[in-house]
C-alpha cells in the first residue's frame, strides 16, 4: 500500500457528515461517508475526499404541536470550520462558465494519519446569482438544479483534484450515483490524451479506475434526468450515443452510468448485494456491509469503560469482543450514565418529563414511508395492553422528512397523533432537528433500538450499529445489516419472520403483531424482571456486533477488494 502522503484514492460523496457544526449531510449516507473517511485516516489509507460546500445545509427542522414540519435554511459560519484554497476550476453549464472554489477540511486519524476533504463552492462573485446558489442546498431544487450540482461534484471534482496536484489518483470511489459524471470527465481525459473517438480501450481505462457503491433499492435513490435536460445543461457528449457508457434510451440514469464505468460494484450488506444483483442482473455486484466509526459513536461512559477493560479498542475495533469480560454492573452503570445524559437534555429542551427508570425505546431515522416509523402504533389498544404500572414504556422518536416528501411528513404527524391518544399510558416524544449530536445521545441513552423497515428496502442501516457499540441492543425487522447481526436473544431481537424474496410484499400487520409479541413476552420482561440476562444481551451487542459492524473492518475490505485490487 502506498504511504498516505501519496494520495491515490479519491472518495466522492454528495454529502459528508464531518462534525456537528458543518451541515453538509442529511442522514445515513453522509454519516457513513464521514465515518469512512475517519477510518481511512486511522488506517493511513492514502485517500482524499470530495463533496460540496452546502452553505444552506439540508435544512433546520421545526415541528409544531400537530407534528407539521417546517424547514429553515441552516446558518453556519463557513470559515470557522474550513479553510479556502487558492485553486479555482471551471465547468460549462448551459453554455456558461461556472467558476468553482475549493475549501479544505482535514480529518485527523489516530497515529498521525489524515484525509483532506475538498468542498466545492460556486458562491463566487464571478458567477451569476443562479450559479452562485448551485451548491447551497443539499438535495434541494428541481431536476435541473440537481443535475447542475452533480456536474459540479463529478466533473468539477475531478478538475479540482487535478488543479490541487492530485494527478496520480488510481481509484475513484463513487459513494452512490450522485458523482457518476466524474466518469465522463475521466473519459474526456482519456480522449484528450489519446485523441479520437470513444474506444473500448478508453472505456476500459476509465473502468479500471472506478468503484461504485450503491446504497438503496428505493427508486428515489437512483437519480434520472431526461436527456433533453442533460444536453441543455452539459452539452451533447459523445458518450450519450455510446452503448458501452450510456443506456436507458432518452434518460440519463446515474446508477447505470456508474455501473457501466466501474470495475468494482458493491451493495452495503449481504442481503442488499443480492437485491442489487437482482435489480441489475447484467452486472457483477459484490457486497461490503456498512459500519460506523467506533471512536466517534461510543459515548463517554462506555469509552471510559472500554479504556479500563479493552485497552487499544480505538486502534483495533475487533478487540471489543473482549467486552464479554466486563462485569455486568459496570456495563449497567455506564448505560445509566448515558441514559441520564440523554434525559437531562430531552427534559430540558422539551419539558417531556422522561423517566430514566422506565424502559425506553428509541427510533431515529429519516422520515420516509418505507422505514415505517409508525408501525408500533398500528394497534393502540394492543400497545396499551403491553404496559402497566410495574412495566411502563416510553418511546423517543427523531428524524427529518425531505421537504418534498409529503408522505414522510404525514408519518411524523401520525406519530404526534398517536402520542396524544396514548397520553397517560405510554409516553411518546418526537425530537426535532435530528443531527449528529442528538444521534450520539439517542443511540447511547435509550434501552433498546427499534427499527421497522419494509423489507427489502433497508439496504443496510447504521443507527443500530451505533447503538450496539453502546450496549444498546436492537429490536428490528430482519433486513439490511440486522440479518447478519441478529442472534435472537443474544445480540437483540428480530421482528417478523426470516427474510422473504425481494418480489414478495412485506406484511405490515404480521410485523406489527410480531413487534407487540416480542415486546410483551421477551424484551420488556427481560428489562424489568431478568436484568442480568438483559445485560448479557447488552454485552453481546458490543462484543459481537460492535466489534464487527464498524468502518475499520469495512474500509479494510474496500482496500482488499477495490482500492488496491
Amino acid at each position: 500500500m502506498p504511504v498516505d502522503g501519496e494520495r491515490t484514492i479519491a472518495y466522492f460523496s454528495m454529502e459528508i457528515g464531518l462534525e456537528e457544526g458543518v451541515p453538509t449531510y442529511s442522514g445515513g449516507l453522509g454519516i457513513l461517508a464521514g465515518d469512512t473517511i475517519r477510518s481511512a485516516a486511522d488506517l493511513h489509507v492514502p485517500m482524499v475526499a470530495v463533496s460540496l460546500l452546502h452553505r444552506k445545509g439540508y435544512f433546520y427542522q421545526r415541528l409544531d404541536a400537530r407534528g407539521v414540519q417546517y424547514e429553515d435554511p441552516v446558518e453556519w459560519a463557513v470559515d470557522d470550520f474550513v479553510k479556502p484554497l487558492p485553486a479555482r476550476v471551471q465547468i460549462t453549464l448551459q453554455g456558461r462558465q461556472v467558476h468553482i472554489a475549493v475549501w479544505q477540511y482535514d480529518v485527523a486519524g489516530y497515529g498521525g494519519g489524515s484525509v483532506p476533504v475538498y468542498l466545492l463552492d460556486t458562491d463566487l462573485a464571478e458567477n451569476s446569482e443562479a450559479d452562485r446558489a448551485i451548491t447551497h442546498y443539499l438535495y434541494g431544487g428541481d431536476h435541473a438544479y440537481r443535475l447542475c450540482q452533480e456536474a459540479v461534484l463529478g466533473i468539477g471534482g475531478v478538475r479540482a483534484l487535478r488543479a490541487l496536484g492530485h494527478t496520480d489518483i488510481q481509484r475513484f470511489h463513487m459513494n452512490e450515483g450522485h458523482a457518476s459524471l466524474l466518469t465522463l470527465e475521466l473519459l474526456d481525459e482519456q480522449l484528450r490524451t489519446n485523441g479520437g473517438s470513444i474506444t473500448p480501450e478508453a472505456i476500459d481505462a476509465v473502468r479500471r479506475k472506478c468503484i461504485f457503491t450503491t446504497h438503496t433499492p428505493v427508486p428515489a435513490g437512483h437519480d434520472k434526468f431526461p436527456l433533453d435536460t442533460v444536453r441543455s445543461i452539459l452539452g451533447d457528449h459523445p458518450a450519450f450515443r455510446h452503448p458501452g457508457v450510456f443506456c436507458c434510451d432518452d434518460t440519463l440514469n446515474m446508477t447505470y452510468l456508474a455501473l457501466n464505468l466501474s470495475h468494482y460494484v458493491n451493495g452495503v450488506a449481504k442481503k442488499h448485494g443480492e437485491v442489487s444483483q437482482h435489480m441489475f442482473a447484467q452486472y457483477q455486484i459484490d457486497s461490503i456491509t456498512n459500519g460506523v466509526h467506533a471512536a466517534t459513536w461510543v459515548s463517554q461512559p462506555f469509552a471510559e469503560l472500554f479504556d479500563r477493560y479493552v485497552q487499544g479498542w480505538r486502534e483495533d475495533n475487533f478487540s471489543l469482543r473482549y467486552a464479554l469480560n466486563i462485569p455486568h454492573q459496570e456495563i449497567w452503570n455506564a448505560h445509566q450514565h448515558a441514559k441520564r445524559a440523554l434525559f437531562e437534555c430531552v427534559n430540558r429542551e422539551s419539558n417531556a418529563g422522561m423517566d430514566a427508570d422506565m424502559f425506553t425505546l428509541g427510533f431515529a431515522r429519516r422520515a420516509a414511508t418505507y422505514k415505517r416509523a409508525d408501525l408500533i402504533f398500528s394497534d393502540l389498544e394492543r400497545l396499551r395492553s403491553l404496559v402497566s404500572k410495574d412495566r411502563p414504556l416510553q418511546i423517543i422518536f427523531a428524524g427529518k422528512a425531505h421537504p418534498r416528501d409529503q408522505q414522510g411528513k404525514d408519518v411524523i404527524q401520525r406519530i404526534f397523533t398517536a402520542a396524544q391518544k396514548l397520553k397517560g399510558r405510554v409516553k411518546v416524544i418526537y425530537l426535532p432537528n435530528y443531527d449528529i449530536t442528538l444521534a450520539r445521545m439517542l443511540t447511547s441513552g435509550v434501552d433498546v433500538w427499534l427499527n421497522t423497515p419494509q423489507r427489502p428496502m433497508e439496504a443496510s442501516g447504521t443507527s443500530g450499529m451505533k447503538a450496539a457499540l453502546n450496549g444498546v441492543p436492537s429490536l428490528s425487522v430482519l433486513d439490511g445489516w440486522w440479518i447478519e447481526g441478529c442472534i435472537e436473544e443474544v445480540t437483540g431481537w428480530a421482528i417478523g419472520s426470516a427474510p422473504v424474496a425481494a418480489e414478495q410484499p412485506t406484511d405490515s400487520a404480521a410485523d406489527a403483531a410480531s413487534l407487540y409479541d416480542k415486546l410483551e413476552k421477551a424484551v420488556i420482561p427481560a428489562f424489568y424482571l431478568a436484568r442480568r440476562g438483559f445485560i448479557d444481551v447488552m454485552r453481546h451487542a458490543i462484543a459481537l456486533n460492535g466489534s464487527f459492524f464498524n468502518t475499520q473492518r469495512m474500509v479494510q475490505q474496500y482496500v482488499l477488494k477495490g482500492y488496491f485490487h
